[in-house]
């Protein structure tokens, strides 16, 4: 014989308050555990949306990104003889050397807290082949002057950025003309520049990187094998959405590691509340068991009917912690890059496997919960239970 769904939902529904204290638990950790989830998956989202598989980067062998990278004139110009470069409407091929470097500056609003933020020195044609930033306010900088144009998050947040104001790098004076966005990348934690004024700025008379265009991109390893056969070529070359992946790695391995530690240490303490709440129940229906036994109802019954409370209360906890925590998703926070050490602002991020996860992770806690209990409520002797007071 079955014990019906009814009858656990209905033990839950009596036990109001240890149900409700246990189910907040549960529904604590869900939250953190679903915000780290989503912080790293943000993060990763923002970098990886900053590339695009029809273009690539080139950067020094070895180098961990663009920031420790450098690529030589003579190289550079190796690159712009490659056969499968695109060409814009003039004829001219898609490719510009850039140069990246970091700088210190106060957060907007928070005087004497400051942070890393990105300067990219582009050329002419950069705006071309990263086609997802968009000027959204002012103009685009005049080539040979000492103009920006910032992305709409390094504006936000930082002094100097924003649209007309002065900011220093080296010792010139640049003014931010113009204010772009990019489909929410990492790029728009960035300030851009001319290449030519930002080399001598910084001190850095090489480029960083090489970023240019294919013209189709389905070649792009035979490409990449015959133009690192060359020993000249002491370079790596990687889709643009491939290089910004590898970006992540570090920065949401830290965070989920450091997040899934925090989420253990809580869901241990929900599971031992999921146990003392079931081992409540146990104690309190020792002669309601001993007579469904007595009617019945067998030993994996009794283990089934107190499992199954506990997995409801697990679930019902781990919808609310995810509903909470889907909210996250209208916050934007900043994070540093370990690869570049600048800081890139991005929103929490929600996706169909962080919520199958999640609800795993739920499920396990109340299995975990429920399991012990079930087992000693499924134990109890008929005939010593019914005399028991």
């Amino acid at each position: 014989m079955k014990i019906p769904l009814k009858y656990s939902v209905r033990n839950l529904i009596a036990r109001r308050l240890t149900t409700a204290l246990t189910v907040g638990g549960v529904a604590l950790v869900v939250f953190v555990f679903a915000g780290v989830t989503m912080m790293a998956y943000g993060l990763q989202k923002t970098l990886v949306s900053s590339g695009l598989p029809e273009n690539v980067v080139v950067v020094r062998q070895s180098s961990g990104s663009e920031m420790s990278s450098f690529v030589t004139r003579e190289q550079t110009g190796i690159l712009k003889s490659l056969p499968n470069i695109a060409i814009d409407n003039d004829g001219k091929p898609l490719i510009e050397g850039e140069v990246v470097a970091i700088i210190n500056k106060d957060r907007r609003g928070e005087a004497g807290k400051m942070a890393n933020i990105t300067i990219r020195g582009i050329g002419a044609k950069s705006m071309a082949i990263r086609s997802k930033a968009k000027l959204i306010e002012g103009r685009m900088f005049n080539s040979g002057t000492s103009e920006l144009i910032a992305g709409k998050k390094a504006a936000a947040r930082f002094e100097g950025c924003g649209l007309g104001e002065t900011i220093v790098i080296g010792n010139m004076n640049w003014t931010v003309v113009g204010i772009f966005e990019a489909d929410g990348s990492a790029a728009e934690s960035e300030v851009w520049g001319d290449v030519n004024l930002v080399m001598p700025a910084i001190d850095r008379p090489i480029f960083s990187s090489v970023v240019f265009r294919m013209a189709d991109p389905t070649q792009f390893d035979q490409m990449r094998d015959q133009t690192l056969a060359d020993p000249r070529m002491t370079v790596d070359m990687k889709t643009e959405d491939r290089y910004y992946d590898d970006q992540t790695k570090s920065t949401t391995m830290f965070i989920k590691a450091l997040g899934y530690a925090v989420s253990i240490i809580f869901s241990l303490c929900a599971i031992i509340g999921a146990m003392i709440t079931m081992y409540g129940a146990v104690a309190n229906r020792t002669k309601e068991i001993a007579t469904m036994r007595a009617l019945g109802f067998k030993r994996r019954n009794i283990l089934a009917a107190f499992l199954i409370e506990a997995i409801v209360i697990a679930m019902a906890g781990g919808l609310i912690g995810l509903v909470a925590s889907s909210f996250l998703q209208a916050v934007s926070i900043s994070a540093i890059n370990f690869d570049t050490f600048s800081e890139i602002a991005f929103n929490f991020a929600l996706s169909p496997s962080i919520v199958i996860t999640v609800l795993i992770f739920a499920l396990i806690m109340g299995i975990m919960g429920g399991f012990l209990p079930a087992v000693r409520a499924a134990r109890i002797k008929i005939i010593e239970a019914l005399r028991s007071e």
